[in-house]
């Protein structure tokens, strides 16, 4: 048998008197060449014969199909069709402590230590907005019969003693009505009170509404446990007591792990709209903005109404676009309708 020729040793592409040129007719072969180089799918005619006068033989079509081979692998990346399985580009790595500090001289800053409060609110805010698609919804509402309502409540508050005296029962805040519509929301639009896990959808069977208090050195989320069952005096006093053993550290851990939902208002602070990180697992928070003076058209009239901008961020998984803006109608009908909210 004919030993295979690499493509170096293959002859000069020049004519030479041994070589059956296209324009000499049929290019002369074996058969079994022939048959090589109809399989592979190459042209006698222009393959140069090392047999005798110049007779196409086996090791010459077995050298031009290892040459064609070669000349594949050569090709450009793009040019070849990729046989491996997509994979994403690394995340791109933070800069380093060191990174960080060169670029300020040295001398103009002092370092603070984290403690583990606030390594793990980065952690889980990083976590949040890496691994979570938000998706973000915003509306109004006009606040004005909310606030006479609340005004009505407040002023019916029955006294009770304390060893500070006579105080009221209760003193409704906007967050605490913000609290209660959030929940009866859910309950309205039941497949947004939802949690998402890789298996299944977490459908929950109460609003467990967490509020992120704002406390030194950090942010904490106590929880108002099935809200949509509670007064709106209950959920207030609760509130207060939350937030004040929240920013005494004095939480219990069951008082702000899990819950289905959050609610973060930067309204006291005169922000107008803002959005909000989703606290895992919840698959919804929302940002509570000012309620302030605008100039609304009703009935072809310009009138002056407080109004307060909300956004719903949602976990595009588990709540998508038409659902989230469900829940924040349903959300927008309770504030602007807020006798619904004590039956």
């Amino acid at each position: 048998s004919h030993s295979v020729r690499p493509p170096s040793d293959l002859p000069a592409v020049s004519p030479t008197r041994g070589e059956i040129s296209q324009s000499q007719g049929p290019a002369r072969a074996t058969p079994l060449a022939r048959r090589l180089a109809r399989e592979a799918n190459l042209g006698l005619s222009a393959m140069a014969g090392s047999g005798p006068r110049g007779r196409v033989v086996r090791a010459d079509v077995e050298a031009a199909v290892a040459a064609k081979g070669t000349a594949t692998l050569a090709k450009p990346a793009a040019e070849i069709p990729a046989e491996v399985p997509f994979a994403p580009a690394p995340a791109p790595k933070p800069m380093s402590d060191d990174q960080v500090l060169k670029l300020f001289a040295e001398g103009s800053y002092e370092l603070v230590q984290h403690d583990n409060m606030r390594k793990t609110i980065a952690r889980r805010l990083v976590e949040a907005k890496s691994t979570i698609p938000h998706f973000y919804l915003t509306l109004d509402c006009e606040l004005d019969a909310l606030l006479a309502l609340r005004t009505q409540l407040n002023a019916a508050a029955p006294m009770r003693k304390t060893d500070k005296g006579e105080v009221p029962a209760y003193k409704l805040s906007v967050n605490d009505m913000v609290i209660k519509a959030m929940a009866m929301a859910l309950m309205a639009v039941p497949d947004a009170n939802a949690s998402w896990t890789e298996n299944a959808m977490v459908k929950h069977k109460h609003a467990d509404v967490g509020v992120a208090v704002s406390i030194p050195g950090g942010l904490i989320t106590p929880i108002i446990r099935h809200a949509d069952e509670k007064t709106l005096s209950v959920i207030s006093n609760e509130m207060k007591d939350l937030a004040s053993r929240a920013r005494s550290r004095k939480l219990k851990p069951e008082e702000y792990q899990g819950g289905t939902t959050a609610v973060s208002n930067l309204g006291m602070f005169g922000i107008k709209d803002f959005a909000a990180v989703i606290n895992p697992p919840h698959a919804t928070i929302l940002a509570v903005g000012a309620g302030e003076e605008r100039a609304v058209v009703k009935k072809g009239e310009i009138k002056i109404a407080t109004v307060m901008s909300v956004t719903l961020s949602t976990d595009h998984r588990a709540v998508d676009g038409a659902l989230g803006a469900e829940l924040l109608g349903a959300f927008k009908r309770m504030i602007e309708n807020p006798m619904g909210m004590l039956v």
